[in-house]
């Protein structure tokens, strides 16, 4: 026997969940996201559970299930791992008339969850004959490819054309490495018909776009700063005008020192829509592929992060340097390897202990990551020994120590 598929719209619809454990907790989601009026009925739940409950997204009878939970109900999951109470409630589901699904027995239920990936409009539900792992399997093979652009799905929406007006879509890749961008990062990426990149954006990721795509390389334009920011507006914009969907791609996130609120404004007075799509800080997944926690219980209650792109003494740096050094948190500084010298000089001049321990990143969660550790008086040294080069991260107190002891 072979179940028949179906997709069930639950939009109001209530949906029975009795039990309220770690089944219970992955099931719910689904069903809040279908938009279904869940009602939870257990003598105890998980924390997550709870959390849906306190938020008023599930209605929760803290008590052992009772006939009447039954009555206006359009579908029935039992996530109990009692046999005996769960053909109970199957029972009186099915005299009802109300499909059931048993999580304890699923040849003995009268509806089957099938293992499910999601890629933006697109769900994919497999179904295994009854056997779990053979349908995840199946699942996670198609999900793959889907994620990686293999299979064509349906255009997403944040790429559709809106009257002809193509639409830009602002994309974090994360610190380096490419399987840090994410889900819905890859999806966009896999729909776009132009792309424009910098030198900073996961590099690996370019080898998956499709041949036709165009590929703008904005660290190749021969302006200043200023000017070559000027040149990519225009042909985030020019390309957009043109009906196409303009993904670009940056490196970590789009609003971390990424001038991705320029590029947003540019395309916003040319009427162009936009997406953003955060990506891994590289001020925090750096540090953490390189085994430091950006806080630390007991060592670290705050940290900042910090452009160290100009140098203290420069006129136009907006950093308090000062105020900086009389924190007692960590320090995570980005851009700031040519001026380290100075930003080391400038937190000891305002207070900063000499002994605070240092970490210096190259090229974090790459294969050519290369960490350098001193302290704030010798990092310096240490990393002009070390012919250390951009892109780094700095990272500056007590955590950098936090995992080594």
């Amino acid at each position: 026997m072979n179940p028949y598929p179906l997709g069930l719209v639950l939009n109001g619809l209530r949906v029975l969940v009795v039990g309220g454990g770690a089944v219970a907790t992955r099931r719910v989601p689904a069903l809040l996201d279908a938009a279904a009026d869940v009602v939870l009925v257990s003598p105890h739940i998980t924390p997550a559970l709870q959390a849906h409950v306190d938020a008023g997204r599930v209605t929760w009878r803290a008590r052992r299930f009772e006939p009447a939970d039954i009555d206006d109900v359009w579908l029935v999951h039992v996530a109990v791992s009692d046999p005996a109470a769960a053909a109970t409630i199957s029972e009186l589901a099915a005299a009802r008339r109300i499909f059931c699904v048993r999580a304890d027995d699923r040849h003995a239920a009268t509806a089957w969850t099938p293992a499910v990936t999601r890629q933006g409009p697109v769900t994919v539900a497999v179904l295994g004959g009854g056997d779990p792992a053979r349908a995840v399997a199946v699942r996670d093979a198609i999900g793959e490819r889907l994620a990686a652009g293999e299979i064509a799905a349906a255009t997403p929406p944040e790429a559709a054309p809106v009257d002809g007006m193509g639409r830009v879509a602002l994309v974090g890749s994360g610190p380096g490495d490419p399987e840090l961008l994410t889900v819905r990062g890859r999806r966009l990426l896999a729909a776009a018909d132009v792309v424009v990149i910098d030198r900073l954006a996961a590099g690996l990721l370019l080898d998956e776009l499709r041949p036709e795509v165009e590929l703008f390389d904005a660290s190749k334009i021969p302006y200043g700063p200023s000017a070559a920011q000027e040149e990519i507006n225009r042909v985030l914009v020019d390309r957009a005008r043109q009906g196409k969907f303009v993904v670009r791609l940056k490196g970590g996130d789009p609003y971390v020192f990424g001038r991705g609120g320029e590029e947003l404004l540019a395309c916003a007075a040319a009427g162009v829509p936009v997406t953003v799509v955060p990506g891994i800080s590289s001020s925090i997944g750096v540090p953490s592929a390189a085994g430091i926690p950006i806080t630390h219980r007991g060592l670290a209650h705050e940290f900042t992060v910090v452009s160290g792109h100009l140098s203290p003494s420069h006129p136009e740096s907006l950093v308090d340097w000062a105020a900086l050094a009389r924190l007692r948190g960590t320090l995570s500084i980005l851009m700031g390897l040519k001026n380290l010298p100075a930003i080391a000089a400038t937190l000891q001049e305002h207070g900063r202990a000499p002994d605070t321990p240092v970490a210096v990143i190259q090229e974090g969660t790459t294969r050519d990551q290369r960490v350098v550790r001193a302290q704030l008086s010798t990092v310096a040294d240490a990393v002009k020994e070390a012919a250390l080069r951009p892109p780094a991260v700095i990272v500056v107190g007590p955590v950098v120590d936090a995992l080594t002891a």
